[in-house]
């Protein structure tokens, strides 16, 4: 009967230790989730994540990458983090106000004046700072991808704030667009990104801005009459995970994900460069719409109209983290 017993026992053990192995063999899944098409530099950012990560830790890692608001929207997409149901997302800087409100800086218009300003501010230390804002929420920021300075696109041509007073644009979920609309007399309405080329299309909004790659890639030109190049905004993402997942991979597995974060996010960032200038120019050449120019005089006229909202922020953002931008562009 002890022979049993002990055969028995061996068994369950040898069971358990077989089932202990396949659970550490199996490979890590990570949902990627994101909301723009696969041929922006977020998309490709992501693409290129997948294929370095399990290039990287082959047989170890599975990345799942879902575009296009397949898995979830931005504003669910942080909540379904913190649950499991995704490991990785990159929504822009305005939907982390919940957890953090000092990210509302890169939504303050007419604060960097180029992207190798916005470049240099995430690259120093107050930038980084920022990306470790999150942790007691939770969240963990692995790095920012740009997408670009962001266009005003109206079904009116808009050269000066008085031209936009009355009309309805479409903003992303932050309080900060809302002042900045508002302070131009124009009517802001949050409403989800997948959204807006219907809204447009149907004339249920007479704007919004972007930059130039969502501009292009989501055809958001062929519904608007006019595009105004501003560069009154910068358009960027946090590539975020959840704490409790990035810290309970193997320390390993955790390194070399974060060396093929880095040069996807790199990646990213290069082509969001070329594709600036390259979809402007598809743009203009469509002859869908008309790229207008606006000279410095009024082009003042929009910072003075909306640089007060940088004082109503000060208390939320920080006044030192508004400095460190300023200083930024020189």
């Amino acid at each position: 009967m002890r022979t049993l017993t002990k055969a028995v026992a061996l068994a369950t053990c040898m069971m358990a230790g077989a089932a202990s192995t396949a659970a550490i063999a199996a490979p890590v899944t990570i949902k990627f989730s994101h909301v723009v098409a696969e041929n922006t530099p977020k998309g490709q950012m992501a693409l290129k994540f997948k294929e370095l990560a399990e290039q990287r830790l082959p047989g170890k890692v599975n990345v799942e990458v879902y575009p296009n608001s397949q898995l979830f929207g931005d504003g669910k997409v942080l909540e379904a983090m913190l649950l499991g149901d995704v490991q990785i997302a990159a929504p822009s800087l305005s939907k982390f106000k919940k957890y953090t409100k000092q990210l509302q800086v890169y939504d303050l218009p007419f604060l960097f004046k180029d992207m190798d300003a916005v470049d240099r501010f995430q690259k120093g230390p107050t930038g980084q700072k920022l990306l470790t804002s999150l942790e007691k929420r939770g969240l963990v920021g692995l790095g920012y991808i740009h997408n670009g300075m962001k266009q005003l696109s109206a079904s009116k041509p808009l050269r000066v704030p008085a031209d936009a007073e009355g009309l309805k644009f479409r903003i992303m979920t932050s309080d900060v667009l809302v002042s900045q609309f508002e302070a131009v007399d124009a009517i802001p309405l949050k409403k989800p990104f997948s959204e807006v080329f219907t809204l447009l299309q149907t004339k249920a909004i007479d704007g919004a801005e972007n930059p130039w790659s969502n501009l292009y890639s989501k055809k958001f030109f062929e519904v608007q009459d006019y595009v105004t190049e501003t560069n009154h905004g910068v358009l960027d993402y946090m590539v975020v995970t959840s704490a409790r997942f990035w810290k309970g991979l193997p320390e390993d597995v955790r390194s070399e994900l974060k060396i093929a974060m880095d040069e996807a996010i790199a990646h990213g960032n290069k082509i969001a460069d070329q594709k600036a200038m390259g979809d402007r120019q598809r743009i203009i050449d469509s002859k869908r719409t008309t790229v207008l120019q606006i000279s410095d005089a009024e082009r003042q006229q929009w910072v003075d109209a909306m640089k007060p909202v940088w004082k109503q922020f000060e208390r939320q953002i920080g006044k030192d983290v508004i400095e460190a931008a300023i200083q930024a562009n020189n």
